[in-house]
């Protein structure tokens, strides 16, 4: 009898490998590596897998423990280049969670009314409620980033927003809100093939617009972008981790393990019952 496969498992754990720090650049970064995981792609869907149900418990203990007073909350940022894999992520690593407790918000363009307010107005009002796991599809960083690429900034606004952000998430934090800030970083030539493939087949065409196309003019712009977002933005409490991303398989291994982290480290408990349980026991096998 063939015996069967060992799982595959990191041997370096993402949030140490994949954080920002001094001295960091983007530059560095292989688009098509996978940092501390030493499997191939059958090997991340297991692991993906046999990780589900560690993350929904987890998750499940977070809720739970917000009806028990808890504060705390988990909000993930995802920013990247457009077909980086953000709705991967949301689908194959959020979709393992509880729907009634996650919060999700995909940020678009701003209307005029939120226009007509400061740029953390719109955010402020989506961040995640205790118990919950807040996922943000593009974030508040957009307004440092496309502005800083497009010029709708000057350096000096640009310096206020960045100070702006540090302290917006300094407040959630001191709320018991752990941020969890991922950017998934592909390649020009793997965008490029995505693009592509998203134009040959007809069932992928709603997902294609012309503006990304129009925003991939920009690509070093962009990089240049992140670059500065890294330095001003990525802090003790509240660090960037750079995700590899033209392997798919391995960006949703390493959110996933990101998230589960930082919930293991929140250790949230079950709340203690409300009522004398041995009398409820008693009422239920009576009745």
């Amino acid at each position: 009898m063939a015996s069967k496969k060992s799982p595959v498992d990191f041997k370096r754990d993402p949030a140490k490998t994949l954080k920002v720090g001094e001295g960091f650049r983007l530059a560095d970064v292989d688009p098509d590596s996978a940092p501390g995981f030493p499997g191939r792609k059958s090997d991340g869907a297991a692991h993906l897998e046999r990780q589900d149900a560690l993350l929904a418990g987890l998750q499940e203990r977070l809720f739970a423990a917000s009806k028990g007073g808890s504060p705390e909350r988990v909000l993930l940022v995802l920013q990247a280049m457009d077909t980086a894999g953000k709705g991967g992520i949301v689908s194959h690593v959020v979709g393992a969670m509880d729907p009634q407790g996650v919060r999700l918000k995909a940020f678009k363009a701003p209307t005029d009314e939120e226009k007509s307010h400061d740029f953390l107005w719109r955010i402020e009002k989506e961040v995640p409620g205790a118990g919950m796991v807040g996922v943000f599809d593009r974030s508040h960083y957009e307004d440092v980033l496309i502005h800083r690429v497009h010029g709708w900034a000057d350096e000096t606004e640009l310096e206020r927003r960045y100070a702006a952000i540090n302290e917006f998430e300094e407040r959630l934090i001191a709320e018991g809100t752990r941020i969890v800030k991922v950017m998934l970083h592909i390649s020009k030539d793997e965008q490029k093939e995505r693009l592509l493939a998203r134009l040959e087949d007809p069932a992928k065409h709603w997902k294609y617009s012309t503006g990304d196309l129009k925003e991939r003019g920009f690509w070093e712009d962009y990089q240049a972008a992140f670059q500065a977002m890294f330095e001003k933005t990525s802090t003790a409490a509240a660090p960037w981790y750079v995700v590899p991303a033209n392997k798919k398989w391995y960006a949703r291994i390493a959110v996933q393990q990101l998230l589960i982290d930082a919930l293991e480290d929140i250790d949230p408990q079950w709340p203690a019952a409300d009522f004398d349980v041995a009398e409820q026991i008693a009422a239920v096998e009576a009745s």
